[in-house]
C-alpha cells in the first residue's frame, strides 16, 4: 500500500485506538425514534456512533453522515432501524503537503477539512453547495458544485476507497483495484458497501477569495445564453432564478461567476470561516407561501449586481450555510428538493418548457431554483451529471407534491434528463427506470455480484429500486 509518511502532517489529532465510543438511545421497540433527511421527513431510525468506523459497520445495512441528503436516501430500510453514524470516525490518516494527495476517515467533513486547509492554500476539488457533508457523502452521492463544466464531480478526483462490502471483508477499490466496484460505489448512494476511507487529491488555490462578477438576467432563454458563454473563461457558474413569475419574466435572476482571486486581486488578510445564525426551532408551515415566495424572488432578483470584485470563499461556496437549520423555515411538513439535468441535446429551450410545466402545476411554487451549468458525463455508473443544465428547486410539502414531482419527471423524461438520487424524496420507480435505462442495468448487475442477497439497503432503494423490505 502506498504511502506518504514522508511528506504527512496530522492535521486532526489521532485518538487513542482504543477508545470505542458508542452512543445511540435504546430502542424501544413499541415506539422507534425517527430520523429524518434534510428535508424533516421522517423514518423509523436511530444512528450508532463510533470512532471505529470498521467495527461499527459490521452487520449494518447502510451508513450515514451528517444527514444532508434531502430525502430518504440515508435513512433505514423498513424493519431496521439501525444505522452507522459516521461523524466521530473524522480523522486524517496521511495527508502529502506537496501534492495534496489527502486520506482521510469518511466521516471527515468538508467543513473541517476547509478550516484546516484555506489557510494552507487548498481546498477541495469539488464541492457542493454546503460544506456540512462527509467524505463519505460526498462519494456515496457523487457530489457537484459551481465548477462542473471544467472539474466534473468529487469522484472524479478520489484515488482509492477502503470499504466493508456485504460479505463482511475490508478491501481497498480503485480504477486499478476492483475498477467495477469503485465506479458503482461512486455515486452508488451507499448500496455498494460502507466507505470506511477516501483518498484524493486537494487543489492548490492562489488565495482565499473569490474574484466574482453577477449579472441581472431578464428572462430564462438569455440566462441560458450567458451560463453557457460564461463556461469558456469562468471555471465557476450557476445562477438563482425566479421561476413563480411567467410570460416575459419566467426565470429572470441573477448569474453568479468567478474564479479564485490572484494574490493581486485579493484583500491582504486571510478570508476567515464566518459566524453563523441558527434557526431555532420550526417555523408554521404557513412561513412559505406563494405570497412570501412572491415576494422573496421580487427582492432577490432587485439586488444590487457587481462588476468584478473580490468575494469572501464562504459567500460564494456557501451562502445558505450562514444560517445552520435553515430547513427548519418550512416547518414540520418538511420540503423536497426536486434537482433534474436537461441535456445539451434538448435544446436552448428545454428550461423554458421545463419552467413553463413547473408554474402551470398545482404546487409548482419553489422559495429557491438555482441553475448550473453541467459538463461531461462521468465513469461513474450512476453519476448525476451530463453535459446540459441542471435545476434545482425547493418545494415545501403538500397533499400535491406527488402529484407535482409525477409532472416534473415527465417533462425531465420528455427532454432526456434525469433526477438527483440525493436530493429524491417522491420519485415513482418506473420514472426512474426510464430515465436511467441501461446504466440502472448496469449499477445493479454489479450490486448483484458483490451484494446478492441486497443486504445493504435504504429506505430509498426499497422505494425507488424495489429491494426487499
Amino acid at each position: 500500500m502506498p504511502t506518504d509518511a514522508a511528506n504527512s502532517e496530522a492535521l486532526v489529532p489521532l485518538r487513542d485506538p482504543t477508545t470505542k465510543l458508542v452512543r445511540g438511545p435504546a430502542i424501544d421497540s413499541a415506539k422507534p425514534p425517527t430520523l429524518v433527511g434534510w428535508g424533516n421527513l421522517p423514518a423509523p431510525g436511530v444512528e450508532v456512533l463510533s470512532e471505529d468506523l470498521q467495527a461499527l459497520t459490521a452487520g449494518r445495512v447502510l451508513s450515514r453522515g451528517l444527514g444532508r441528503a434531502y430525502g430518504d436516501s440515508a435513512l433505514p430500510p423498513p424493519g431496521e432501524l439501525e444505522v452507522a453514524g459516521t461523524t466521530l470516525a473524522d480523522r486524517i490518516v496521511s495527508f502529502n503537503a506537496d501534492t495534496g494527495l489527502m486520506r482521510a476517515e469518511a466521516g471527515l467533513s468538508l467543513h473541517a477539512i476547509n478550516g484546516s486547509m484555506i489557510r494552507r492554500g487548498l481546498f477541495p476539488p469539488v464541492t457542493p453547495g454546503t460544506q456540512f457533508v462527509t467524505l463519505g457523502g460526498a462519494v456515496a452521492a457523487d457530489v457537484h458544485g459551481k465548477n462542473h463544466h471544467v472539474a466534473g464531480c468529487f469522484g472524479q478526483h478520489v484515488t482509492r476507497l477502503r470499504m466493508r462490502v456485504a460479505d463482511g471483508r475490508i478491501l481497498w477499490c480503485s480504477r486499478e483495484d476492483h475498477p467495477e466496484l469503485f465506479w458503482a460505489t461512486i455515486g452508488g448512494m451507499g448500496l455498494t458497501g460502507h466507505i470506511l476511507e477516501v483518498e484524493f487529491r486537494m487543489d492548490k488555490i492562489p488565495s482565499s477569495w473569490i474574484w466574482a462578477e453577477t449579472i441581472r438576467v431578464p428572462e430564462i432563454g438569455e440566462y441560458i445564453r450567458l451560463l453557457k458563454e460564461s463556461a469558456s473563461e469562468w471555471p465557476m457558474t450557476m445562477g438563482w432564478i425566479d421561476c413563480v413569475s411567467k410570460g416575459r419574466k419566467l426565470g429572470r435572476g441573477i448569474l453568479f461567476r468567478g474564479r479564485w482571486a490572484t494574490p493581486d486581486q485579493a484583500p491582504n488578510k486571510l478570508a476567515e470561516p464566518f459566524g453563523r445564525l441558527t434557526v431555532p426551532f420550526m417555523l408554521p408551515s404557513w412561513t412559505l407561501n406563494p405570497l412570501t415566495v412572491r415576494m422573496f424572488n421580487a427582492g432577490v432578483y432587485r439586488t444590487p449586481t457587481h462588476r468584478l470584485k473580490p468575494v469572501h470563499w464562504e459567500s460564494f461556496f456557501y451562502p445558505l450555510d450562514k444560517v445552520r437549520h435553515w430547513n427548519r423555515a418550512y416547518g414540520r411538513k418538511g420540503f423536497t428538493q426536486y434537482q433534474c439535468v436537461l441535456p445539451d441535446a434538448a435544446g436552448p429551450e428545454a428550461a423554458r418548457r421545463f419552467l413553463e410545466v413547473l408554474t402551470s402545476t398545482p404546487g409548482g411554487t419553489s422559495f429557491l431554483c438555482v441553475i448550473k451549468d453541467c459538463g461531461p458525463q462521468s465513469q461513474a455508473t450512476l453519476s448525476f451529471p451530463t453535459h446540459g443544465i441542471s435545476i434545482a428547486l425547493d418545494i415545501p410539502v403538500r397533499p400535491d407534491t406527488q402529484a407535482l414531482v409525477d409532472r416534473l419527471n415527465e417533462a425531465t423524461l420528455a427532454e432526456g434528463g434525469r433526477i438527483y438520487l440525493a436530493k429524491d424524496a417522491f420519485t415513482r420507480p418506473e420514472h426512474f427506470r426510464a430515465m436511467e435505462g441501461e446504466r440502472l442495468e448496469r449499477f445493479m448487475a454489479v450490486r448483484r455480484a458483490w451484494d446478492p442477497d441486497l443486504r445493504l439497503r435504504s429506505a430509498q432503494s426499497v422505494r425507488v429500486l424495489g429491494d426487499p423490505a
